[in-house]
């Protein structure tokens, strides 16, 4: 018999809330204001080691706030803002953002960089998940454009043990045997796409 955890409801609920309750993107906008600060207009951060929300699938983004208000997913900025969310307001952020254009990525000032980061994608099937082009999908985040410092943060993090995976732990068991030079190239790489 399977076992459903507190957070498990938590996400049933959220993402198969009844058709009445569809996401407004409007609504969704309006209540994005609370992230602008940090996530930067339009879901565009300008902030070291804050990630871009802009054009991150619908599904992730609700994912994530999910796991910040129940508290598996820590961040001292964070937790004030998403205990004040309702799971309406979690659909309709996610609709926002995944209705953004997401980031311009910077021109690639390291090719060989690069090079190396996308032969460390293709060796760890980075692609198998984040999709061929790294825009993400569903429940799993667009990489590509990120900003490059929270790639690294974000590779560290899993590899430390610091941040777990979404629904399965699958970046930890990535992210745990790569090399610092892998991790740097990795985080251009997706950077400059």
């Amino acid at each position: 018999m399977m076992r459903i955890t507190p957070v498990g409801m938590l996400l049933t609920a959220v993402m198969c809330g009844s058709s009445v309750h569809a996401a407004d993107v409007a609504a969704g906008k309006e209540k994005a204001a609370l992230c602008i600060g940090c996530h930067g207009e339009g879901g565009i951060s300008q902030m070291e080691n804050i990630p871009s929300l802009a054009g991150q699938p619908d599904q992730f983004i609700q994912w994530q706030l999910v796991f910040f208000r129940a508290g598996t997913r820590k961040n001292e900025q964070m937790q004030p803002i998403v205990e004040q969310l309702n799971n309406d307001d979690i659909r309709n952020l996610g609709a926002y953002f995944a209705s953004l254009t997401p980031p311009k990525a910077p021109p690639d000032d390291n090719p060989d960089l690069s090079n190396k980061g996308a032969q460390a994608a293709v060796g760890r099937r980075c692609a198998s998940c984040h999709t061929d082009n790294f825009a993400g999908t569903k429940a799993v985040a667009r990489v590509a454009g990120q900003r490059q410092e929270y790639l690294l943060k974000a590779l560290h993090d899993y590899k430390s043990g610091v941040r777990s995976g979404g629904g399965q732990a699958a970046m930890a068991d990535v992210a745990y045997p790569l090399s610092e030079e892998e991790i740097e190239a990795l985080a251009h790489y997706l950077a400059h796409l």
